[in-house]
Formats: structure tokens, sequence, C-alpha cells
């Protein structure tokens, strides 16, 4: 058997040689040689857990879908909105699979190429031979949202259009060995039909959190943690349902934020001298607040799904 921490060594290795000759990669993937993150790490999204549990065979137990009569799906496609946890989910799958895991922003990449267009040739020459040198990897491709469709939209790169170009790097991922891949978007209308075709993102799985249970699920699941961290209770009397069933426009991800940020206000009242409290339903609210009248500065881009 594989030493997962071997394994673990030559995927960085591997992919650190290779992105070193071309910042457009450096700076758009990131690579997890040995994740840790467990779907025990992620709060309810219960239906989509299942999803990854299943793809995740493919890796496991690969013997088990000939004995059915089926092949597992060549890629998954996670559709939600922002701060859903879809990325969450796709480091779970590598963790539960055992594999490397390698989050590819597409959006970034292609608008790093834009302005590096000679890097286009290498960047497609090399691509399929690292992944295939590569031990078993979950490859992740997220960024399909406005910014790519307006990226497609300008005149192309010399090697190819850029559209064409995406393909060809999927294509070329999922006719590898070993590899996992994952696609993920909370603009689906932003998405080209041809990335859901057979062969592709063939498995489309909706990450859609349960208002307000996953939501609940996901701050209890934090909060435990960092009261675990810190040795002591420092949650009094929140109630969670109220609390979230009155914010119905915060996604998992904002809540979570919500609830370290008021931790950290909390540690600077006590750095600052006070004796501050544990935290509060109140607490709580108000951090949401902050953020509410903060986010209404930002744009909010075109076709959210919600």
């Amino acid at each position: 058997m594989d030493d997962p921490r071997v394994n673990a060594q030559k995927a960085a290795n591997l992919w650190a040689a290779y992105e070193r000759k071309l910042p457009p990669v450096e700076r758009a993937c990131r690579l997890v040689p040995e994740p840790t993150l467990g779907l025990e790490d992620i709060g309810g999204l219960d239906a989509a857990k299942e999803e990854i549990l299943t793809y995740a065979c493919a890796a496991t137990h690969p013997a088990v879908y000939a004995q059915w009569g089926t092949m597992r799906p060549t890629g998954l496609l996670l559709i939600g909105p922002p701060g859903s946890g879809k990325t969450l989910l796709a480091e779970a799958l590598a963790t539960r699979a055992g594999t490397a895991f390698l989050a590819v922003d597409v959006s970034r990449l292609v608008l790093h190429l834009l302005h590096a267009p000679a890097a286009v040739g290498e960047l497609l020459g090399g691509w399929g031979q690292v992944l295939a040198e590569m031990p078993p990897t979950t490859i992740f491709f997220s960024g399909f949202d406005p910014n790519l469709s307006q990226a497609l939209e300008r005149p192309q790169v010399p090697a190819a259009p850029l559209l064409d170009l995406m393909l060809e790097l999927v294509d070329r991922t999922v006719g590898l060995e070993e590899k996992l891949v994952v696609g993920s978007t909370s603009w689906p209308d932003a998405l080209p039909p041809s990335f859901v075709e057979p062969g592709r993102f063939e498995r489309v799985v909706d990450v859609v959190p349960v208002l307000p249970d996953d939501v609940i699920a996901a701050l209890e699941l934090h909060a435990s943690r960092a009261e675990k961290r810190a040795g002591r209770t420092l949650f009094e009397g929140v109630d969670w349902k109220k609390l979230v069933g009155s914010e119905d426009d915060v996604s998992i991800g904002d809540w979570i934020r919500n609830l370290h940020a008021a931790l950290r206000r909390k540690a600077r009242c006590q750095a600052a001298g006070e004796l501050p409290g544990p935290v509060t339903t109140e607490d709580l609210r108000s951090e949401v607040e902050r953020f509410r009248k903060a986010r209404t500065s930002l744009p909010i881009p075109p076709g959210r799904y919600l």
C-alpha cells in the first residue's frame, strides 16, 4: 500500500516544479498535499455529503462500481449560493478518498492568462503530464462566475479560445486515472452548457443549506470547537434557532465569520483590561448587523444563485 506521507511529498514536489514555470498557475491554484478536513467538520448539508461519500468510493472501493454494472461519474458539479460549503465539501472528498487536493480558481487563471498569453501553450503541454505523474489527487475547479463569462467575451489568446482552453483542461483531467474531478459555481447561468455535457461535470449536486437547521448545525459545531480550543465556556444562553430564523439572507460562511468576529471582539475587550462576559444572542445579532451594513457597500454579482 502506498505511504500517504510519501504520496503527499511527491505531490508537493511535482506541483511545485510545475507551477514555478507558470506564474498564472501559481497564482490561481492551491495544492494541499495531505488534506485533513473531514465531512464531520462541516455542519449540515447531509444530502450533499451523501453525494460526496458516493463519489469517494471511486477511489476507496473502485471495484464496487463494476459489481453493480455501472461506473463513476467523470466529475461532480456543486451548485449552491456563496458561502454554502462547496469548497469544504470538495476538500473533505479528498480527505475521505485519501488523495491530495488541488484547487483551481478558473476565473483567476483565465484573467492571468489574458495578461500572459504566451503561457497558454506551456500550460496545456504540461497540465496532463504533471497530473498523470502525481499520486491520487482530487482536482477542484471553482470560480465559474460572471467574471469568467466576461473574460470569455474578450479577444482570444493565441493558443486557443479561452473557453476551449478551460474545456481542454477539464477534459485532460477527467481522462486521468486515480483522479477525482469536482467543479463548483454559485451562478449556474454563467456556466457554459458545454461544461455539463457527458464526460465532464455530468453529476450535478445541489449544495443548498436547509434553513435554519444546516446553519444552526454549523454554528453549534464551530462554537463547540472554539470552546474546546479555549478550554472553557464561551457562549451563554444563545438561542440559535431564534437568531438564525430572523436572518435569512446570511450564508453559512458569513454566519461562521460573524461568530468568530464576536469572539475576537471579546478578546479585544479583554486585552484592553475589560472583563467581557460570554457571547450571547445579542452579541451575535450585533455582528450580523455590522456585517449587513458593510455588505451594502459591496456590489452583488448578477445572477446570484439563491
